[in-house]
Protein backbone atom coordinates (compact mmCIF):
# COMPACT_ATOMS: atom_id res chain seq x y z
CA UNK A 1 0.00 0.00 0.00
CA UNK A 2 1.50 3.41 -1.00
CA UNK A 3 1.81 5.62 2.08
CA UNK A 4 -0.23 8.68 1.95
CA UNK A 5 1.13 11.97 1.40
CA UNK A 6 0.28 14.94 3.58
CA UNK A 7 -1.19 18.01 1.43
CA UNK A 8 1.27 21.06 1.66
CA UNK A 9 -0.08 23.73 3.73
CA UNK A 10 0.40 27.79 3.52
CA UNK A 11 1.00 29.48 7.21
CA UNK A 12 1.40 25.82 8.30
CA UNK A 13 3.17 25.68 12.09
CA UNK A 14 6.75 25.75 12.33
CA UNK A 15 8.65 24.38 15.19
CA UNK A 16 8.57 25.27 18.93
CA UNK A 17 12.03 26.67 18.76
CA UNK A 18 11.11 29.28 16.26
CA UNK A 19 7.90 30.60 17.52
CA UNK A 20 9.74 31.19 20.72
CA UNK A 21 12.27 32.85 18.18
CA UNK A 22 9.69 35.09 17.01
CA UNK A 23 8.20 35.67 20.12
CA UNK A 24 11.32 37.62 20.99
CA UNK A 25 11.74 39.69 18.07
CA UNK A 26 8.13 40.71 18.69
CA UNK A 27 8.89 41.88 22.11
CA UNK A 28 11.72 43.88 20.80
CA UNK A 29 10.09 45.41 17.74
CA UNK A 30 7.12 46.61 20.22
CA UNK A 31 9.04 48.70 21.88
CA UNK A 32 11.44 50.06 18.46
CA UNK A 33 7.79 50.88 17.23
CA UNK A 34 6.47 52.45 19.87
CA UNK A 35 9.97 54.84 19.49
CA UNK A 36 9.83 55.22 15.71
CA UNK A 37 6.13 56.64 16.11
CA UNK A 38 6.96 58.41 19.15
CA UNK A 39 9.70 59.94 16.58
CA UNK A 40 7.78 60.60 14.03
CA UNK A 41 5.05 62.51 15.63
CA UNK A 42 7.91 64.75 17.25
CA UNK A 43 9.93 65.66 13.97
CA UNK A 44 6.48 66.39 12.48
CA UNK A 45 5.13 68.28 15.81
CA UNK A 46 8.09 70.67 15.68
CA UNK A 47 8.85 71.06 12.33
CA UNK A 48 5.37 72.34 11.86
CA UNK A 49 5.43 75.14 15.02
CA UNK A 50 6.83 78.50 15.10
CA UNK A 51 9.90 76.76 16.18
CA UNK A 52 10.58 75.08 13.26
CA UNK A 53 13.99 76.75 12.42
CA UNK A 54 15.76 74.89 15.19
CA UNK A 55 14.38 71.93 13.49
CA UNK A 56 15.82 72.13 10.33
CA UNK A 57 18.93 73.84 11.80
CA UNK A 58 19.53 70.86 13.62
CA UNK A 59 18.92 68.63 10.64
CA UNK A 60 21.17 70.39 8.41
CA UNK A 61 24.10 70.78 11.04
CA UNK A 62 27.61 68.96 9.26
CA UNK A 63 29.64 66.98 11.32
CA UNK A 64 32.40 64.58 9.88
CA UNK A 65 35.96 65.15 8.50
CA UNK A 66 36.08 67.02 5.54
CA UNK A 67 38.84 64.93 4.63
CA UNK A 68 37.08 62.32 3.90
CA UNK A 69 34.34 63.83 2.33
CA UNK A 70 32.13 62.73 5.39
CA UNK A 71 31.45 66.70 6.65
CA UNK A 72 27.48 65.40 6.66
CA UNK A 73 24.33 66.56 7.93
CA UNK A 74 22.72 64.58 10.42
CA UNK A 75 20.05 63.61 8.20
CA UNK A 76 22.36 62.16 5.91
CA UNK A 77 24.59 60.41 8.72
CA UNK A 78 21.05 59.17 9.89
CA UNK A 79 20.21 58.06 6.45
CA UNK A 80 23.38 56.55 5.31
CA UNK A 81 24.84 55.33 8.56
CA UNK A 82 22.50 54.52 11.45
CA UNK A 83 19.65 53.21 8.76
CA UNK A 84 23.36 51.06 7.84
CA UNK A 85 22.62 49.13 11.41
CA UNK A 86 19.20 48.31 11.03
CA UNK A 87 20.13 46.53 7.57
CA UNK A 88 23.18 45.06 9.13
CA UNK A 89 20.19 43.10 11.46
CA UNK A 90 17.47 42.70 9.00
CA UNK A 91 20.57 40.93 6.48
CA UNK A 92 21.38 38.34 9.67
CA UNK A 93 17.44 37.49 9.96
CA UNK A 94 17.23 36.85 6.62
CA UNK A 95 20.49 34.69 6.96
CA UNK A 96 18.86 33.04 9.92
CA UNK A 97 15.53 32.13 8.31
CA UNK A 98 17.01 30.36 5.10
CA UNK A 99 20.01 28.91 6.22
CA UNK A 100 18.98 27.75 9.81
CA UNK A 101 15.41 28.72 10.76
CA UNK A 102 12.04 27.55 9.45
CA UNK A 103 12.44 28.49 5.95
CA UNK A 104 15.51 26.63 5.07
CA UNK A 105 12.88 24.32 3.63
CA UNK A 106 12.07 25.66 -0.08
CA UNK A 107 8.75 24.84 0.35
CA UNK A 108 8.38 27.34 3.14
CA UNK A 109 10.09 29.95 1.46
CA UNK A 110 8.69 30.35 -1.60
CA UNK A 111 5.59 31.43 0.05
CA UNK A 112 6.67 34.67 1.70
CA UNK A 113 9.52 35.41 -1.40
CA UNK A 114 6.06 35.50 -3.45
CA UNK A 115 4.24 38.12 -1.24
CA UNK A 116 6.81 40.21 -0.95
CA UNK A 117 8.10 39.91 -4.63
CA UNK A 118 3.99 40.39 -5.51
CA UNK A 119 3.95 43.18 -2.47
CA UNK A 120 6.60 45.23 -4.63
CA UNK A 121 5.53 44.61 -7.78
CA UNK A 122 1.77 46.03 -7.67
CA UNK A 123 2.17 48.78 -5.08
CA UNK A 124 5.13 49.86 -8.26
CA UNK A 125 2.59 49.78 -10.98
CA UNK A 126 -0.70 51.40 -9.05
CA UNK A 127 1.72 54.53 -8.80
CA UNK A 128 3.00 54.59 -11.77
CA UNK A 129 -0.59 54.72 -12.96
CA UNK A 130 -1.21 57.67 -10.98
CA UNK A 131 1.96 60.08 -10.22
CA UNK A 132 3.64 58.42 -13.87
CA UNK A 133 2.55 60.65 -16.13
CA UNK A 134 2.53 64.01 -13.99
CA UNK A 135 5.69 64.74 -14.95
CA UNK A 136 8.82 66.14 -13.46
CA UNK A 137 10.58 63.48 -12.74
CA UNK A 138 7.34 62.09 -10.25
CA UNK A 139 8.17 58.70 -11.91
CA UNK A 140 11.36 58.45 -10.17
CA UNK A 141 8.95 57.44 -7.34
CA UNK A 142 8.26 54.63 -8.28
CA UNK A 143 9.89 52.71 -5.66
CA UNK A 144 9.00 54.59 -2.55
CA UNK A 145 5.69 52.23 -1.75
CA UNK A 146 7.17 49.03 -2.42
CA UNK A 147 9.02 49.29 1.46
CA UNK A 148 7.34 47.45 4.55
CA UNK A 149 8.40 48.93 7.81
CA UNK A 150 9.37 45.92 10.30
CA UNK A 151 8.82 47.68 13.34
CA UNK A 152 5.92 49.75 13.21
CA UNK A 153 4.08 47.06 11.51
CA UNK A 154 5.26 44.14 14.14
CA UNK A 155 4.21 46.68 16.99
CA UNK A 156 0.72 47.05 15.39
CA UNK A 157 0.41 43.20 15.14
CA UNK A 158 1.58 42.54 18.50
CA UNK A 159 -0.40 45.31 19.80
CA UNK A 160 -3.86 43.98 17.82
CA UNK A 161 -3.32 40.56 17.02
CA UNK A 162 -2.07 38.48 20.04
CA UNK A 163 -4.59 35.66 19.26
CA UNK A 164 -2.69 35.15 15.58
CA UNK A 165 -1.20 31.40 14.88
CA UNK A 166 2.31 31.99 15.64
CA UNK A 167 2.82 30.76 11.43
CA UNK A 168 1.24 34.32 10.73
CA UNK A 169 3.59 36.26 12.67
CA UNK A 170 6.58 34.44 11.36
CA UNK A 171 4.97 34.91 7.96
CA UNK A 172 4.98 38.68 8.49
CA UNK A 173 8.32 38.87 10.04
CA UNK A 174 10.19 37.36 7.13
CA UNK A 175 7.95 38.88 4.45
CA UNK A 176 9.21 42.43 5.76
CA UNK A 177 12.37 40.99 5.99
CA UNK A 178 12.40 39.89 2.50
CA UNK A 179 10.89 42.67 1.68
CA UNK A 180 13.42 45.00 2.96
CA UNK A 181 16.14 42.80 1.02
CA UNK A 182 14.80 43.46 -2.30
CA UNK A 183 14.19 47.24 -1.16
CA UNK A 184 18.18 47.53 -0.94
CA UNK A 185 18.35 45.86 -3.97
CA UNK A 186 16.61 48.56 -5.89
CA UNK A 187 18.14 51.42 -4.26
CA UNK A 188 21.66 49.82 -5.37
CA UNK A 189 20.63 49.38 -9.13
CA UNK A 190 18.18 52.27 -9.68
CA UNK A 191 18.99 54.63 -7.31
CA UNK A 192 22.85 54.93 -7.80
CA UNK A 193 23.14 57.75 -9.78
CA UNK A 194 27.46 57.71 -10.33
CA UNK A 195 29.18 54.41 -9.86
CA UNK A 196 33.17 55.63 -8.89
CA UNK A 197 34.75 51.41 -9.43
CA UNK A 198 37.71 51.54 -7.37
CA UNK A 199 36.44 52.37 -4.24
CA UNK A 200 33.51 49.68 -4.90
CA UNK A 201 36.75 47.27 -5.60
CA UNK A 202 38.36 48.44 -2.50
CA UNK A 203 35.23 47.70 -0.41
CA UNK A 204 35.84 44.20 -1.30
CA UNK A 205 39.23 43.89 0.93
CA UNK A 206 37.83 44.76 4.27
CA UNK A 207 34.99 42.93 3.15
CA UNK A 208 36.60 39.65 3.18
CA UNK A 209 38.86 40.09 5.99
CA UNK A 210 36.06 40.81 8.01
CA UNK A 211 34.12 37.52 6.55
CA UNK A 212 37.79 35.49 7.21
CA UNK A 213 37.59 36.35 10.84
CA UNK A 214 33.91 35.67 11.54
CA UNK A 215 33.83 32.47 10.10
CA UNK A 216 36.51 31.38 12.03
CA UNK A 217 34.33 32.62 15.10
CA UNK A 218 36.34 36.24 15.65
CA UNK A 219 34.09 38.14 18.14
CA UNK A 220 36.90 41.05 18.76
CA UNK A 221 35.12 44.27 18.39
CA UNK A 222 38.31 46.89 17.64
CA UNK A 223 39.40 44.25 14.46
CA UNK A 224 35.56 43.65 13.39
CA UNK A 225 34.35 47.47 13.86
CA UNK A 226 37.04 48.87 12.10
CA UNK A 227 36.78 46.59 9.22
CA UNK A 228 32.98 47.18 8.77
CA UNK A 229 34.00 51.14 8.92
CA UNK A 230 36.17 50.43 6.23
CA UNK A 231 33.49 48.46 4.17
CA UNK A 232 31.31 51.18 4.76
CA UNK A 233 32.93 53.63 4.21
CA UNK A 234 34.56 52.55 0.72
CA UNK A 235 30.72 51.67 -0.38
CA UNK A 236 29.86 55.23 0.57
CA UNK A 237 32.50 56.67 -1.40
CA UNK A 238 31.93 54.44 -4.62
CA UNK A 239 28.41 56.36 -4.62
CA UNK A 240 26.12 53.45 -3.88
CA UNK A 241 24.48 54.05 -1.13
CA UNK A 242 25.97 53.25 1.97
CA UNK A 243 23.35 51.01 3.55
CA UNK A 244 23.94 47.83 1.30
CA UNK A 245 27.51 47.83 3.13
CA UNK A 246 25.11 46.32 5.90
CA UNK A 247 23.76 43.87 4.44
CA UNK A 248 26.82 43.09 2.73
CA UNK A 249 28.22 42.31 5.85
CA UNK A 250 25.14 40.50 7.58
CA UNK A 251 25.80 37.90 4.92
CA UNK A 252 29.20 37.44 5.89
CA UNK A 253 28.25 36.63 9.46
CA UNK A 254 27.76 32.27 9.81
CA UNK A 255 24.65 31.57 11.53
CA UNK A 256 25.58 27.97 13.05
CA UNK A 257 29.03 27.78 15.46
CA UNK A 258 32.35 25.87 13.70
CA UNK A 259 32.24 22.56 14.27
CA UNK A 260 28.95 21.65 13.96
CA UNK A 261 27.45 19.73 10.65
CA UNK A 262 23.48 19.14 9.87
CA UNK A 263 23.87 16.31 12.11
CA UNK A 264 24.32 18.35 15.01
CA UNK A 265 21.55 20.72 14.32
CA UNK A 266 19.36 17.71 13.55
CA UNK A 267 19.42 16.33 17.02
CA UNK A 268 18.05 19.63 18.56
CA UNK A 269 14.53 19.65 18.64
CA UNK A 270 13.57 17.44 16.07
CA UNK A 271 15.04 18.06 12.67
CA UNK A 272 14.67 22.14 13.79
CA UNK A 273 18.16 23.75 13.26
CA UNK A 274 17.29 27.11 14.96
CA UNK A 275 18.63 25.78 18.07
CA UNK A 276 22.26 25.76 17.06
CA UNK A 277 23.43 29.46 17.51
CA UNK A 278 25.84 31.09 15.52
CA UNK A 279 27.87 34.35 15.42
CA UNK A 280 24.62 35.85 13.52
CA UNK A 281 22.11 35.39 16.88
CA UNK A 282 25.18 37.00 18.57
CA UNK A 283 25.69 39.98 16.95
CA UNK A 284 21.62 39.99 16.39
CA UNK A 285 20.96 40.09 20.20
CA UNK A 286 23.58 42.75 20.24
CA UNK A 287 22.27 45.12 17.83
CA UNK A 288 18.89 44.63 17.39
CA UNK A 289 18.19 46.94 20.46
CA UNK A 290 20.78 49.32 18.89
CA UNK A 291 18.49 49.26 15.49
CA UNK A 292 15.01 49.32 17.01
CA UNK A 293 16.18 51.98 19.49
CA UNK A 294 18.05 53.97 18.26
CA UNK A 295 18.85 54.34 14.79
CA UNK A 296 15.43 53.83 13.41
CA UNK A 297 13.79 56.21 15.46
CA UNK A 298 16.19 59.19 15.26
CA UNK A 299 16.38 58.65 11.60
CA UNK A 300 12.30 58.65 11.49
CA UNK A 301 12.85 62.23 13.92
CA UNK A 302 15.08 63.57 11.33
CA UNK A 303 13.16 62.04 8.33
CA UNK A 304 9.32 62.85 9.03
CA UNK A 305 9.60 66.72 9.88
CA UNK A 306 8.25 68.36 6.54
CA UNK A 307 6.04 71.05 7.11
CA UNK A 308 2.52 70.89 6.20
CA UNK A 309 0.70 74.55 6.46
CA UNK A 310 -2.05 73.07 8.91
CA UNK A 311 -5.25 70.94 7.19
CA UNK A 312 -5.95 72.74 4.01
CA UNK A 313 -1.88 72.64 3.59
CA UNK A 314 -1.92 68.61 4.49
CA UNK A 315 -5.25 68.14 1.79
CA UNK A 316 -2.93 70.22 -0.59
CA UNK A 317 -0.03 68.03 -0.50
CA UNK A 318 -2.04 64.66 -0.31
CA UNK A 319 -3.77 66.12 -3.78
CA UNK A 320 -0.07 66.06 -5.43
CA UNK A 321 0.33 63.10 -7.89
CA UNK A 322 3.71 62.07 -5.90
CA UNK A 323 1.71 61.55 -2.38
CA UNK A 324 -1.77 60.54 -3.85
CA UNK A 325 0.48 57.54 -6.02
CA UNK A 326 2.29 56.71 -2.84
CA UNK A 327 -1.24 55.85 -0.64
CA UNK A 328 -2.84 54.15 -2.98
CA UNK A 329 0.70 52.06 -3.26
CA UNK A 330 0.76 51.47 0.10
CA UNK A 331 -2.84 50.92 1.61
CA UNK A 332 -4.12 49.44 -1.74
CA UNK A 333 -1.40 48.19 -3.92
CA UNK A 334 0.47 45.82 -0.75
CA UNK A 335 -2.97 44.36 0.14
CA UNK A 336 -3.41 43.26 -3.55
CA UNK A 337 0.14 42.16 -4.20
CA UNK A 338 0.68 40.33 -1.07
CA UNK A 339 -3.06 38.68 -1.03
CA UNK A 340 -2.83 37.95 -5.06
CA UNK A 341 0.68 36.56 -4.77
CA UNK A 342 -0.32 34.09 -1.86
CA UNK A 343 -3.19 32.86 -3.76
CA UNK A 344 -1.07 32.40 -7.43
CA UNK A 345 1.17 30.06 -5.19
CA UNK A 346 -1.04 28.11 -3.42
CA UNK A 347 -2.93 28.08 -7.04
CA UNK A 348 -0.32 26.93 -9.03
CA UNK A 349 1.49 24.70 -6.42
CA UNK A 350 -1.77 22.75 -5.13
CA UNK A 351 -1.65 24.05 -1.59
CA UNK A 352 -4.34 24.85 0.84
CA UNK A 353 -4.12 26.97 3.52
CA UNK A 354 -3.20 25.33 7.20
CA UNK A 355 -6.72 24.61 8.95
CA UNK A 356 -8.18 27.11 11.26
CA UNK A 357 -7.10 29.85 8.65
CA UNK A 358 -8.44 31.91 5.95
CA UNK A 359 -7.78 34.47 2.88
CA UNK A 360 -9.28 37.36 5.34
CA UNK A 361 -5.87 36.34 7.12
CA UNK A 362 -4.14 37.21 4.01
CA UNK A 363 -5.81 40.13 3.34
CA UNK A 364 -5.07 41.64 6.87
CA UNK A 365 -1.63 40.94 6.76
CA UNK A 366 -1.32 42.14 3.59
CA UNK A 367 -2.92 45.64 4.60
CA UNK A 368 -0.31 45.15 7.26
CA UNK A 369 2.12 45.14 5.15
CA UNK A 370 1.23 48.79 3.85
CA UNK A 371 2.99 50.17 6.71
CA UNK A 372 6.14 51.13 4.42
CA UNK A 373 7.72 54.00 7.37
CA UNK A 374 11.60 53.71 7.32
CA UNK A 375 13.02 52.68 4.08
CA UNK A 376 9.73 54.48 2.35
CA UNK A 377 11.03 57.50 3.62
CA UNK A 378 14.65 56.74 2.67
CA UNK A 379 13.78 55.73 -1.15
CA UNK A 380 11.65 58.89 -0.99
CA UNK A 381 15.18 61.07 -0.71
CA UNK A 382 16.57 59.09 -2.87
CA UNK A 383 14.34 59.75 -6.05
CA UNK A 384 13.56 63.31 -5.27
CA UNK A 385 16.65 64.81 -3.49
CA UNK A 386 16.09 65.61 0.05
CA UNK A 387 14.31 68.64 0.80
CA UNK A 388 12.71 69.17 -2.23
CA UNK A 389 9.06 69.94 -3.09
CA UNK A 390 8.92 66.80 -4.86
CA UNK A 391 10.26 65.03 -1.08
CA UNK A 392 8.47 66.58 1.09
CA UNK A 393 5.16 65.70 -1.04
CA UNK A 394 6.24 61.84 -0.94
CA UNK A 395 7.28 62.16 3.31
CA UNK A 396 3.46 63.30 3.49
CA UNK A 397 2.39 60.50 1.25
CA UNK A 398 4.40 58.09 3.00
CA UNK A 399 2.79 58.81 6.41
CA UNK A 400 -0.48 59.39 5.18
CA UNK A 401 -0.43 56.20 3.55
CA UNK A 402 1.77 54.48 6.08
CA UNK A 403 -1.10 55.27 9.06
CA UNK A 404 -3.97 54.19 6.69
CA UNK A 405 -2.59 50.98 6.47
CA UNK A 406 -2.62 51.26 9.88
CA UNK A 407 -5.88 51.84 10.91
CA UNK A 408 -7.27 49.54 7.87
CA UNK A 409 -5.11 46.58 9.33
CA UNK A 410 -5.85 47.29 12.62
CA UNK A 411 -9.67 46.60 12.28
CA UNK A 412 -9.05 43.64 9.86
CA UNK A 413 -6.67 42.73 12.85
CA UNK A 414 -8.91 42.78 15.11
CA UNK A 415 -11.60 40.83 13.45
CA UNK A 416 -8.65 38.00 12.80
CA UNK A 417 -8.08 37.72 16.29
CA UNK A 418 -11.52 37.64 17.79
CA UNK A 419 -11.50 34.61 15.17
CA UNK A 420 -8.33 32.84 16.69
CA UNK A 421 -9.21 33.70 20.35
CA UNK A 422 -11.09 30.20 20.79
CA UNK A 423 -8.15 28.27 18.74
CA UNK A 424 -5.52 29.60 20.79
CA UNK A 425 -7.53 29.49 24.20
CA UNK A 426 -7.61 25.45 23.26
CA UNK A 427 -4.39 25.28 22.33
CA UNK A 428 -2.86 26.56 25.61
CA UNK A 429 -5.61 24.33 27.43
CA UNK A 430 -3.76 21.19 25.51
CA UNK A 431 -0.11 22.31 27.07
CA UNK A 432 1.67 19.77 28.72
CA UNK A 433 4.04 19.57 32.03
CA UNK A 434 6.64 20.18 29.16
CA UNK A 435 5.91 23.54 28.67
CA UNK A 436 5.72 22.70 24.84
CA UNK A 437 2.15 23.09 23.25
CA UNK A 438 1.42 19.59 21.96
CA UNK A 439 1.01 21.23 18.53
CA UNK A 440 4.57 21.93 18.31
CA UNK A 441 5.53 18.55 19.04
Amino acid sequence: MAPVRSVPRIFRLGSWVEARRIAAILRQETIGGTLLLAAALLGMIWANTPWSAGYQALRDFRVGPSALHLDLSLATWAADGLLAIFFFVAGLELKREFVAGDLRDPRRAVVPVAAALGGVAVPAILYLLVAGGSGDGAARGWAVPTATDIAFALAVLAVVGRHLPAALRTFMLTLAVVDDLIAIMIIAVFYTSELAVLPLLGAAVPLAVFALLVQRGNRSWWLLLPLAAATWFLIHESGVHATVAGVLLAFMVPVRPRGRGAGAAGRVTGAHAAAVSGLAEHFEHRFRPISAGVAVPVFAFLSAGVTVGGLSGLTGSLAEPVALGIVVGLVAGKAIGITVATWLVARFTRTSLEEGLGWADTVALGTLGGIGFTVSLLIGDLAFGAGSARAEQATVGVLAGSVGAALAATVLLRLRDRAHRRLQEAQEADEDHDGIPDAYQ
